[in-house]
């Protein structure tokens, strides 16, 4: 059996979805299944059963021995989100709780780390283990994706001792995913799922004026991935040997916010309509304008598979998705 934590999510759901095209249909998913705008995430998908996120822990102390390996993507995500305890019990703590049984019980862990880890960039984009104590997280939210991979890399003994880790595990530093399933997610959704609203209500969109001279207005950049991608390396470490460790998980290529806006409108079918206009002042100071994962560390451990571009991204997910009602994948 392989569990799914944060499986009625956005990344949760894609990930049940490509393990079932994968031939895996005994699987458990873990979540709240609290919210009704994302039990249809879950439409149409094979599993042998669910458990919430609560009684999860005691579940697998009961029933370790049923379990092949954990993809643990349940997180608090909100990066708005400013109370620091909700972080530490739900993203910090409850991860802890898992290593420890997973490496107890000898079951292969694979996690969900945050690009928000790496902050404003200063510290650059690499995924080295030596270099990521010296990273500066600029909201709780990252910073609890932050503590944590700096205690994996304790107990593994990257910081001094060995206090015991599960057979195989990997974490990963999750840039900017997008993709279908992501619907109840509010302001935290993609750009692109806003974008493409945007245009649909109103036949143009608006970017940020560049704040900085060495930024065009338009071209402040991410590195934008597309969910089946994320998926298609999640199923990879699963069922190969790789190496434990941190990876980046993005395409390596930074592409800006009006190539964003500009492959929507096509997908749409529509010519583009862009303006601009001023960053908000209360978050100009923070404002990212370039990530860009490192991928050789990734690209080292076996997958070689190439990812979506970003306009082949979007068609895929506005045409197929966005423009059909939102369907779920």
């Amino acid at each position: 059996m392989i569990v799914v934590t944060g499986a009625a999510g956005f990344i949760g759901s894609c990930m049940v979805k490509r393990l079932n095209e994968a031939g895996y249909t005994d699987l458990l998913l873990v979540d709240d299944f609290l919210r009704p705008d994302k039990k249809r995430n879950l439409e149409g998908k094979q599993y042998r059963g669910s458990v919430h996120r609560i009684q999860f822990v005691r579940w697998l102390e009961r029933n370790h021995l049923d379990v092949e390996a954990i993809i643990h993507l349940g997180a608090r995500t909100d990066t708005t989100e400013t109370r620091v305890e909700i972080f530490d019990e739900l993203n910090l703590e409850y991860s802890r709780a898992l290593w420890m049984l997973c490496s107890g019980f000898n079951i292969p862990l694979y996690y969900a780390s945050s690009a928000a880890t790496y902050g404003l960039g200063e510290a650059g984009f690499s995924d080295d283990h030596t270099l990521i104590p010296i990273l500066k997280p600029l909201n709780p939210y990252g910073q609890s994706k932050q503590d944590f991979d700096l205690w994996v890399l304790q107990m593994v003994g990257e910081k001094g001792f060995d206090a015991g880790q599960p057979p195989a595990w990997a974490g990963f530093k999750f840039f900017n995913v997008y993709g279908p399933n992501e619907y109840h997610k509010g302001r935290m959704a993609s750009v692109i799922l806003h974008t493409a609203r945007k245009i649909k209500a109103t036949g143009a969109m608006q970017l940020f004026r560049s704040h900085r001279p060495d930024f065009a207005d338009g071209e402040q950049s991410r590195d934008f991935i597309y969910v089946k991608d994320v998926t298609d390396v999640l199923l990879h470490f699963l069922e190969n040997k790789t190496p434990n460790g941190i990876y980046n998980l993005g395409t390596g290529k930074a592409r800006s916010f009006y190539d964003l806006a500009k492959g929507t409108f096509h997908a749409l079918g529509l010519e583009p309509n862009i303006s601009f206009i001023d960053t908000p002042a209360d978050i100009r100071d923070t404002y990212q304008y370039f990530t860009q994962a490192e991928m050789d560390k990734l690209r080292a451990a076996g997958f070689q598979e190439p990812f979506y571009g970003l306009e082949e991204g979007i068609e895929d997910y506005v045409q197929r998705y966005l423009d059909k009602e939102e369907a779920i994948y």
